[in-house]
């Protein structure tokens, strides 16, 4: 299983990561290929190597393999996984995550970045609010904070730096830019990305059993709602401090 298009890199690329992980590289960058590769891999590491792996995390372009060191060493580990990824064919690579659509309020109030995010990019909020929702998004990873969702790619017309100074405080909920990506903080935490809204949604309960709705593969769309609609809903209108 290779990758062309990755200037010249060879991939499947392994490497250590600890005394009881291996990354392995499957591409460079944000790419819906590579991640569908990623996804691939895991499932089909997962099914072969269930005798020996201890955990997976999938991410953009890679994955993590964290390994039973009672039961199997390094050099061995190592080649399993590239048999197991050089049997891999397209076929295995098409796999639809879930479709998920969260509500956002997007206001001043609760999406203090707003306005700068329409002065930065010659745009008017509303324009910010359209292109927000017009796209479809993947969830790359997870990571940051449990719950938290790495979505992408946001449409140029809208990409925005990090924040210099991050805040001390994201209210759960916070609905987010930063670069050519978009998130919802699952928490409050802090944060250095650009808080354009919230919504209503809870994306991280420990109790229900699973971490978040939403995994590596999935899809998310993003919809306007009103005050009224996201109070209705149970969101916090808490301005941010």
């Amino acid at each position: 299983m290779s990758n062309s298009t990755n200037k010249g890199t060879d991939f499947p690329k392994l490497v250590s990561a600890g005394a009881d992980a291996v990354i392995v590289y499957l591409g460079e960058g944000i790419s819906v290929s590579v991640n569908q590769q990623v996804l691939a891999a895991a499932k089909a590491v997962e099914e072969q190597l269930s005798d020996v792996v201890l955990d997976l995390v999938p991410s953009y372009n890679s994955l993590m393999v964290y390994y039973d060191v009672l039961r199997t060493d390094e050099p061995e580990i190592r080649e399993r996984l590239r048999k197991t990824l050089s049997d891999l064919t397209s076929d295995d690579q098409e796999q639809n995550g879930k479709h998920h659509r969260i509500p956002v309020y997007y206001d001043e109030s609760v999406g203090p970045d707003l306005a700068r995010i329409a002065e930065t990019n010659n745009c008017s909020i509303d324009d910010v609010i359209k292109a927000h929702t017009e796209q479809i998004y993947r969830v790359y990873a997870m990571g940051f904070a449990p719950g938290f969702a790495y979505l992408g790619e946001v449409s140029e017309k809208i990409r925005t730096p990090r924040l210099d100074n991050p805040r001390k405080r994201i209210t759960a909920g916070s609905v987010a830019i930063a670069e050519s990506q978009t998130a919802v903080y699952p928490s409050s935490s802090p944060g250095g990305w650009n808080i354009i809204g919230r919504t209503s949604t809870q994306l991280y309960d420990p109790s229900s059993g699973t971490i978040s709705p939403l995994n590596v593969g999935d899809e998310v769309e993003f919809y306007a709602v009103s005050k009224e609609q996201f109070i209705e809903e149970g969101g916090d209108t808490e301005a941010l401090s």
